[in-house]
């Protein structure tokens, strides 16, 4: 029998809070997952419990084509009504988020807040024109008042589509009317998808699963992206910026607060309240140095984003950082919080706030958010942070490890990055793919999972994919996991990049891995796919495009709502882990083949990493083969333009010059 004591996380400072947590005699997420095993039936969707005849049980050898619920439901319909209610969950999920973000737009616009304002009018501008509002010579408020109005109605639509579906291409746009996935509303879609799985309603599987995906469309193409625009409408659009990652972010000088989360409207205020003089003098009077703001989950992803705030990592970090005995408040908000922390808090000093009238946790303290005065409550909550720096005494599992990184890559500044302001295009990233020398793009995203070794899966794919010349675009705890090893730097290219990836990332001066954001950001990855598609030269739609997704440890609802959105767009999705519809083999036809067949998308399931990363391999190279791209061959590239830095781009006179005032520096 083995003495060794098993690894629970790829990052080494997470493991070493974790092995001293254990001396110490305190339970974390990692020891639950070890004490309780998932159940075998619920775990791959043959278990219903929609009805108080149940629950039922559907296994057996024949259990696909003879095992029933007492009202007689297959375990077809089973597995399709269980997967729904997962989608319609995480629509739920990041769609209310949306909402509170477009009536925090409204109540802006109409000067019903003031603590916030329209800090990005062009992207206000960008998106009133998409939305056909006419924005010319009117009052910036104004423009953003109907902006705000007209994202509200999506949500009680009852017919027609959402108005974001007329950013996607046109052919996929077509795909989804011939299918009937297009959204109608948002709150209509979830509603249908809670009734169509109620006992004795829709019993097919594939006829299920449709509505499932015209659901998650409604979360792509409406919440996600819906919240990603205003975020960045009221608080700016995401450009590179430096920041730092894992536990060595917090000091033992300073108080230390740590917002954690996914929503960004009271971060924002306690960014600004943290550099105040009068914080920072009352900090000092209390015996702290300074006051250090930092960032867990996606709340750190918004305010590192825009402000470069580090972050100490994504969904199974939380628990760690309160061991470090440095964190002297933490601040919730929703989604994604440990109740577990409440309890952890009080071996330390820690105080847990909750701030959502949405979210309340026994045992932590609640100042919640006040939407008309948001900077007061921000106050409230820096004041207790500064309060109870006094009072640390427990010694937690002090670590000082940390991590350089570059965030902040919204598509507006991959599409500025390729050529400058006057002449952005995603030109020279078709060209790269097309010549070779980018293999493909792989979004990779999703949660860290304490079932596996944590960040392990991310890491070991991150590495192999761009070692592969494969570029990755990455969101939420994706992207804290590979801020947390070090691999969001340009220097990370250079180290391990293929030769034609690490030549376009010298060219151009990024990392092999962008940084994208929050999880409502994935629809950032949703325009990127867009903005290639029109530019021309690969696929004229999103789907058949050598793109890939893949969410290698994910355990949310909301990872499921997405990993569907991107299915019903046209690009195939890998999760890893066991299938919550593996039961059913009708189900996992559907999710596989019909849905290729239909939108040139899937979702698939596979524990093993190593088979994961060829499968992402093998649907890139097929894809390039049906769109007859030059056959990928690491350090051979096809005749193509010349890739060239920015700052050669800069020297090209636009054809435009010097009209309107606009001369060549601005660019």
């Amino acid at each position: 029998m083995s003495n060794h004591k098993p690894i629970h996380s790829a990052g080494s400072s997470a493991e070493e809070i974790i092995q001293w947590g254990e001396a110490h005699e305190m339970e974390t997420c990692f020891d639950r997952a070890q004490k309780l095993k998932p159940c075998p039936v619920g775990e791959t969707g043959a278990c219903c419990k929609v009805c108080h005849m149940g629950p039922c049980r559907l296994i057996g050898k024949n259990a696909e084509e003879e095992a029933t619920g007492v009202c007689g439901a297959s375990l077809a319909t089973v597995a399709a009504r269980n997967f729904v209610r997962m989608i319609a969950a995480g629509t739920a999920a990041h769609s209310d988020h949306a909402r509170d973000m477009a009536n925090t737009l409204l109540a802006t616009a109409t000067g019903e807040v003031k603590d916030f304002k329209i800090t990005d009018v062009r992207k206000l501008y960008k998106v009133a024109g998409i939305l056909e509002i006419e924005f010319e010579g009117r009052p910036v408020n104004d423009v953003a008042k109907d902006v705000a109005e007209t994202f509200l109605q999506d949500f009680g639509r009852q017919n027609g589509e959402i108005n974001y579906c007329r950013r996607a291409p046109k052919k996929t746009q077509e795909r989804w009317r011939k299918y009937g996935i297009a959204p109608r509303g948002i709150d209509r879609e979830v509603v249908e998808a809670m009734h169509r799985t109620n006992i004795g309603v829709d019993h097919d599987a594939d006829h299920l699963l449709t509505h499932g995906l015209r659901t998650a469309l409604a979360d792509g193409w409406g919440g996600c992206m819906i919240s990603t625009d205003v975020t960045d409408i009221l608080f700016g659009t995401p450009q590179p910026i430096k920041a730092e990652a894992s536990f060595g972010i917090f000091k033992e000088d300073e108080v230390n607060l740590v917002v954690h989360g996914h929503e960004p409207t009271l971060a924002e205020l306690i960014v600004d309240v943290v550099s105040t003089d009068e914080m920072i003098e009352y900090a000092k009077s209390k015996g702290a140095k300074g006051i250090n703001l930092g960032g867990m989950c996606c709340t750190a992803n918004e305010v590192l984003m825009r402000h470069g705030i580090p972050t100490a990592g994504g969904f199974t970090n939380q628990e760690l950082g309160i061991m470090t005995g440095l964190i002297d408040a933490l601040s919730v908000d929703v989604q994604c919080i440990m109740p577990a922390i409440a309890k952890l808090s009080k071996k330390f000093h820690t105080k847990i706030i909750t701030t959502s009238p949405k979210a309340m946790i026994p045992g932590a303290v609640h100042i919640e958010h006040d939407e008309h005065h948001p900077r007061q409550t921000a106050e409230t909550i820096v004041r207790l942070a500064i309060d109870n720096f006094p009072n640390r005494t427990t010694t937690g599992s002090h670590v000082t490890q940390k991590f350089p990184l570059i965030g902040g890559f919204s598509d507006e500044y991959i599409e500025y990055m390729q050529g400058g302001k006057w002449r952005g295009s995603y030109r020279p990233l078709n060209d790269a793919i097309m010549a070779g020398r980018v293999r493909g793009v792989v979004g990779l995203a999703g949660c860290d999972n304490p079932r596996v070794q944590s960040t392990g899966l991310h890491k070991y794919l991150a590495v192999e994919l761009i070692k592969n010349d494969v570029l990755i675009v990455s969101t939420g705890c994706g992207s804290a996991a590979c801020g947390s090893a070090g691999f969001l730097t340009p220097e990370m290219a250079l180290e391990n990049a293929g030769p034609g990836l690490r030549e376009v990332c010298e060219a151009i001066g990024i990392p092999p891995i962008l940084h994208l954001g929050a999880c409502v950001d994935n629809s950032r990855i949703l325009t990127i796919a867009t903005a290639m598609a029109a530019e021309g030269g690969l696929s004229d739609e999103i789907g058949g495009m050598p793109a890939v997704g893949i969410a290698p440890e994910w355990m949310s609802e909301k990872a499921i709502a997405i990993g569907c959105y991107f299915a019903a767009s046209g690009v195939p999705c890998i999760f890893g882990g066991e299938s919550p519809v593996g039961a059913s083999k009708e189900v996992t036809r559907v999710m596989t083949e019909v849905w290729m067949e239909r939108y040139m998308g899937a979702l698939h399931f596979e524990p093993d990493p190593e088979k994961m990363l060829a499968m992402a391999l093998d649907y890139i190279d097929k894809a390039r083969e049906r769109l007859k791209l030059r056959k990928y061959e690491p350090g051979k590239f096809g005749a193509e333009r010349v890739l060239m830095d920015m700052a050669a781009r800069r020297e090209i006179k636009p054809a435009h010059a010097g009209v309107g005032g606009i001369n060549e520096s601005e660019s």
